[in-house]
């Protein structure tokens, strides 16, 4: 069990903020470039000439950004992908991409009411809030522009990909969806699993961008399992993406082109 002290830092040190608008989602595209781009090199730089990450998915998905309040820099994004109204044929990454592993005598999506399901993906942490106390390019691992980081607040660091994964359940919660899937390294199932959120494997680990299997987790075992503290950090990050980033503003969708 995660000391329940970290869990409430969490939310003293970041906020979950729904990309909602234009500029908001660019952040999110920008974000996820320097990292699938340019550091991990999942995705070709030159496919994206504006330095934005983006692909067909995204027209039927919902963002959010984590925001580190005392410097007011985003540490990273996630996205919650739904079906498609449009097309709700079209399969999900997860089937496009890995279908051929997921054992469907576990769970099979075609068995699965339409549109009862989505897929976590795209999770982004950026490498300035990923790097720890002495690692190259920062100063004792603070990230860059900011000020002198106590060590309980790095500490909450490393718990920012939970965080994220909590904000893309809040988002299926708030979609009314009954599961997630999610293709993620076992090991990181295996972490989760120390706060209590329990992914299923539903399939066979392969190499796709490193060794990942398909995971899925529905809307009973995330409620649950969670402890209270964590079931308390849950709502919090529900009521926060429930507010409108920009109230004043309508929203506005950045117009995707050649994906």
């Amino acid at each position: 069990m995660i000391a329940n002290d970290v869990i409430s830092q969490f939310s003293q040190h970041f906020r979950l903020v729904p990309a909602d608008s234009t500029a908001l989602l660019r952040e999110v595209y920008r974000m996820r470039y320097e990292v699938y781009c340019r550091e991990m090199e999942f995705e070709r730089p030159e496919q994206f000439p504006d330095g934005l990450e983006y692909d067909a998915y995204d027209r039927r998905a919902r963002h959010c950004l984590l925001q580190h309040r005392a410097s007011s820099m985003y540490a990273g994004c996630v996205r919650l992908i739904i079906r498609d109204p449009v097309a709700p044929d079209e399969p999900f990454p997860f089937e496009r991409y890995c279908g051929h592993s997921l054992n469907r005598e576990i769970l099979d999506p075609a068995r699965l009411p339409a549109g009862s399901y989505g897929e976590i993906s795209r999770l982004t942490v950026t490498a300035r809030f990923r790097r720890r106390t002495g690692e190259r390019g920062t100063d004792q691992g603070r990230p860059e522009g900011m000020g002198v980081i106590p060590e309980a607040e790095r500490r909450v660091f490393s718990h920012i990909a939970v965080g994220l994964y909590l904000a893309g359940a809040a988002l299926g919660l708030e979609e009314g969806l009954d599961g997630v899937f999610v293709m993620m390294e076992p090991r990181l199932a295996r972490h989760l699993s120390l706060y209590d959120i329990r992914f299923t494997p539903v399939g066979e680990v392969i190499d796709y961008h490193g060794k990942r299997g398909p995971f899925y987790i529905s809307r009973d075992d995330l409620l649950n399992h969670l402890s209270p503290p964590l079931a308390q950090l849950l709502g919090h990050i529900r009521s926060e993406l429930a507010q409108p980033s920009e109230p004043s503003h309508p929203q506005q969708r950045i117009a995707l082109t050649g994906s």
